[in-house]
């Protein structure tokens, strides 16, 4: 889609749900379908280090998940951060560069896949007027948790020394460069406390950005975000940035999602975008996925009509989704009975 599409921050996604059937399909897990597809991701920098050492497959999960349904990707730029590339031994010069790769290769797949278009298609209407289904590419940035690489995203405790200024001098550069790099919006995601969402906000206002956001908050109890800051409180922020133009949750249970929505729909009014995880929680010390509730790989697509009804308008997956789920959620909005 890339600047084909709209003007202001303000109408650019209600333009974009418009040519999309009045929803989008954004994609799923990254770095669990590098390692499905032979990554190894035992590092600091995740799933960014295949921009380093795999970049074609990079590349074939953007092109899974479009073959799939989803019409929004994100790149691979969550754990990619300066300051983790420098300390990899990386010139800051290097370290930019690593990051707009980030965005090229979303922008080289989505090019691929638009070219490979046939009429028979999936991105072709029903009815047979072959209008392309427009496609965005969101420049995908971690919490400053998620550069420690200590399982503090998912508490969002970083003790009293990080303040505000902190992490806005954090993340600021890193802004600047995916803002200036090609892509459609910025995905600020698994935000894990108001702390963070409020610097996000005052960097878009500082720098200003022209390109527009959206904040996505994590939650592991279906009532606040994982700091346990309130996830109206935190929704509010994003409600009130200019340049914000949906606000949702990503990486949390599937169940507690529909609680959620409602939550944030008392604050904004803005676009909801839900991508849940699968269902089981990650422990941030150990590095592995466990069990929730007795449950892992809950079914998505059941949960699909409940999201939207309760004002989503954005659906995708986070962590161990795949193209599969993708695929299900994409088959079920489209669907003439849902």
């Amino acid at each position: 889609m890339g600047k084909q599409m709209p003007e202001t921050a303000t109408t650019f996604l209600t333009h974009f749900l418009q040519h999309s059937g009045g929803y989008g399909v954004l994609d799923g897990g990254f770095a669990t379908e590098l390692e499905r597809l032979g990554a190894d991701l035992n590092d600091p920098l995740w799933s960014a280090k295949c921009l380093l050492t795999s970049p074609h497959l990079v590349r074939r999960v953007h092109l899974d998940y479009l073959d799939a349904g989803a019409n929004i990707i994100s790149t691979a730029s969550y754990q990619a951060t300066i300051q983790g590339f420098e300390a990899k031994g990386f010139s800051r010069d290097e370290s930019e560069n690593l990051l707009r790769k980030s965005v090229q290769i979303a922008i080289e797949a989505r090019d691929i896949y638009l070219e490979r278009c046939t009429k028979d298609s999936w991105d072709f209407t029903e009815t047979g007027a072959g209008s392309r289904r427009p496609i965005l590419i969101a420049a995908s940035i971690g919490s400053y948790g998620a550069y420690l690489a200590d399982g503090s995203e998912y508490s969002g405790e970083y003790g009293d020394s990080v303040t505000l200024e902190t992490l806005k001098d954090f993340h600021r550069r890193r802004v600047q460069i995916l803002a200036n790099a090609g892509a459609d919006l910025i995905a600020f995601e698994t935000i894990p406390n108001k702390l963070e969402a409020q610097a996000y906000a005052e960097l878009l206002d500082e720098e200003g950005i022209e390109i527009p956001a959206w904040f996505s908050f994590n939650s592991k109890d279906g009532i606040n975000v994982v700091s346990g800051d309130s996830i109206s409180d935190c929704a509010s922020i994003a409600d009130a940035s200019k340049q914000v133009v949906a606000v949702g949750i990503n990486c949390t249970p599937p169940r507690y999602i529909h609680g959620l929505i409602l939550s944030i729909r008392e604050v904004t009014d803005k676009p909801i975008v839900v991508y849940p995880n699968s269902g089981e929680s990650y422990d941030g010390v150990t590095k592995r996925w466990l069990k929730s509730d007795g449950m892992i790989g809950e079914d998505f697509v059941s949960y699909v009509r409940k999201w939207k009804e309760a004002g989503a308008s954005l659906f995708g997956g986070c962590c161990r989704t795949t193209p599969n789920t993708i695929r299900g959620i994409a088959k079920a909005l489209s669907s003439k009975t849902f």
